[in-house]
């Protein structure tokens, strides 16, 4: 029997040992992840991260974290949270605070009569996977007139470091101003972030839905249906490009069909360490505190590296363009692209773009080609071609447009 104990209590001690170890090593690594998380979500430079009153233990560690802006002071989120550590999984509670305007005014609280919604997670010390979700409850706003009905959501987020991926769910909302109404939803976004080590290469694939998109007043109604954004940005060793395609089912007015059809897009050549210097000083910038200096100082310290994104002669090509207006009997077929003539980069000047000599300079660095085939006839009229006209062959030559080799029509000349 003594035997036996002498055998137990080392065992005991044992075990307790390795969950002692087990457990700090769990918040260890919960606090690595998170700041690696945070690094390089600061590095693709559209946000300031922070993060404040940190308290580090191995039983439960808490902070708040901060996102704001890079530029301007038109929102800030506030995350404040709690990690409880377990042996094999973290659990974390928080909250959404998001302060709105210069004044750094609470959405919920001060512009919303309501408790600011809260958010769990789970982090899974073995796999480094991260798990959460966040519940927006129903709210009414009514002021002066005006009113916002928001049905609420539901928003779910994971993955591991260097892949993230985030869907929301939202019920539809409208806001309404008198006898004018907006009305939107359901609504979906799924969106996929992965990346290389601080966001050197990375690529976000996004997806969102709305059922239901609709303006009605009392003289015109407007209902969109099945509206469909598809977007990739990939930023790799070369370049950044950015390819979109927005479907839209149908455009409905006076119970008739006036618009449906696809429009699909990429933009690309935008050089790639021109846009990771950019985003650097950014990040400078931020961590001076001085991301709200005059705009003006700001440009002409980004100057250089804003005009070196054009450096490699960046082009937006028009894959398709596909639409039908049953209403008007009017159908489009087109495609082309754009291309920015990127010569002499030193002449031009980002912080003069204001005025108007500076802007038909930038202007005058457009050439590209688009053709609509089988264009209508009406069309062809306005533009005083020939009635038999099959395609508009639309050439950009330093910037000035012309149709079928013609210059446009004075009414449409004068805008350019």
């Amino acid at each position: 029997m003594m035997r036996k104990e002498r055998l137990i209590v080392p065992l005991l001690i044992g075990v307790a040992l390795l969950w002692a170890i087990a457990q700090t090593l769990s918040g260890v690594f919960f606090e690595r992840e998170l700041a690696r998380a945070l690094r390089d979500l600061a590095a693709r430079g559209d946000l300031a991260v922070e993060r404040s009153d940190i308290e580090r233990g191995w039983l439960e560690s808490r902070g708040t974290l901060h996102l704001t802006p890079r530029f301007g002071q038109a929102w800030h989120l506030e995350l404040p949270y709690v990690a409880r550590h377990g042996v094999i999984s973290t659990r974390i509670n928080g909250e959404l605070r998001p302060h709105i305007g210069a004044n750094d005014r609470r959405l919920f609280g001060d512009a919303l009569p309501s408790l600011p919604p809260t958010w769990q997670a789970r982090y899974h010390t073995l796999g480094a996977s991260l798990e959460g979700r966040l519940t927006l409850a129903p709210f009414l706003i009514s002021q002066q007139g005006r009113e916002l009905d928001f049905r609420g959501g539901r928003i779910t987020f994971g993955g591991v470091y260097g892949d993230w991926r985030l869907q929301a769910q939202l019920q539809s909302w409208r806001l309404s101003d008198g006898p004018a109404t907006l009305e939107a939803g359901p609504t979906v976004l799924e969106s996929r972030y992965a990346y290389t080590d601080a966001a050197y290469h990375f690529t976000q694939q996004d997806l969102l839905k709305v059922e239901r998109l609709s303006w009605h007043q009392p003289d015109l109604e407007l209902d969109a249906h099945e509206l469909v954004l598809h977007s990739q940005t990939v930023l790799d060793e070369q370049e950044l490009r950015v390819a979109s395609e927005l479907t839209l089912d149908r455009l409905v007015t006076s119970e008739q069909v006036l618009l449906s059809g696809r429009i699909a897009m990429e933009l690309s050549r935008v050089n790639a360490d021109a846009l990771r210097r950019v985003l650097a000083m950014l990040r400078d910038e931020a961590a001076r505190g001085q991301v709200n200096a005059p705009r003006d100082a700001l440009l002409a310290r980004l100057s250089a590296p804003l005009v070196g994104l054009f450096q490699d002669s960046p082009r937006l090509d028009i894959l398709a363009v596909a639409l039908d207006s049953p209403m008007l009997g009017l159908q489009a077929r087109a495609d082309g692209a754009l291309f920015f003539d990127a010569r002499r980069l030193e002449s031009l000047n980002p912080l003069a773009l204001a005025e108007p000599g500076e802007l038909a300079r930038w202007r005058s660095r457009l050439y590209g080609d688009l053709t609509w085939h089988q264009v209508p006839k009406v069309v062809a009229l306005w533009l005083g071609l020939p009635l038999g006209t099959q395609d508009l062959e639309i050439d950009v030559v330093s910037g000035r447009v012309r149709i079928n080799g013609r210059p446009l029509p004075p009414v449409l000349d004068r805008l350019q």
